[in-house]
């Protein structure tokens, strides 16, 4: 069994988590903390750990932080980060301090499942220990790459994908492609690329803003919340 700690400020959402975790086989939840000192303490004191869902915003310092000190105080525990942060400096940082994963908040549980599955596989590909060819590193490096929405096309990032439907999901107003890049931190010509590929799976809906003169403005709302 794979052991997991789960760690959110809000007890209601880590229970949640906790749950989803323990649908999933092979995963068993060791422990719960909602602060970055009681998330230290669990690392510290918990008989086997091998994996960390980590919340960022913590009551008593960011997820972030709480990872540094783990790395700092010799723990290699890996981590999955799972917040409602998403402008793009946490997420390198989170890349850049070892989260082999990044779940952006909210969602639903077959986007957590998609994630664990990948890790689940990732610790099955390196199992093996040994030399590896590059076919070998390849395929241990493209054990987290599992998308997390099936259907993704190749090519687009589900990090991107799931920053997009978070933006439309929040909005009270159809949305311009300027207006969704300004807000998940993408370039205007990635927001809208993700936006034409949520239109034509249904996800999204175009309406259009008609101004005094020239070309009407294409904007997207979220058309469903299932």
């Amino acid at each position: 069994m794979i052991e997991v700690l789960v760690v959110d400020d809000d007890t209601r959402v880590a229970r949640v988590n906790a749950a989803y975790v323990e649908k999933v086989p092979g995963f068993h939840v060791a422990g719960e903390a909602h602060s970055a000192a009681e998330a230290l303490r669990r690392v510290e004191t918990l008989p086997r750990l091998d994996l960390v869902l980590m919340d960022h915003y913590l009551p008593d310092d960011t997820g972030l932080s709480v990872v540094r000190e783990m790395r700092r105080r010799g723990h290699q525990t890996d981590v999955i980060m799972v917040t409602a942060a998403r402008d793009v400096s946490t997420v390198q940082a989170a890349m850049r301090q070892g989260a082999l994963q990044y779940l952006v908040k909210p969602f639903a549980f077959a986007g957590l499942r998609a994630k664990l599955e990948a890790y689940a596989e990732l610790r099955r590909t390196l199992d093996g220990g040994g030399e590896a060819e590059q076919a070998e590193v390849d395929r241990i490096f493209g054990a987290l790459s599992a998308p997390s929405e099936p259907g993704l096309p190749k090519g687009h990032s589900p990090t991107t994908a799931e920053l997009v439907r978070q933006a439309l999901l929040g909005a009270e107003r159809p949305l311009s492609a300027q207006e969704i890049a300004e807000r998940t931190g993408v370039s205007r010509q990635t927001a809208q690329r993700y936006l034409k590929l949520l239109e034509r799976t249904g996800r999204a809906r175009l309406t259009l803003k008609y101004g005094d003169a020239g070309r009407p403005e294409h904007r997207y709302v979220w058309a469903t919340r299932a």
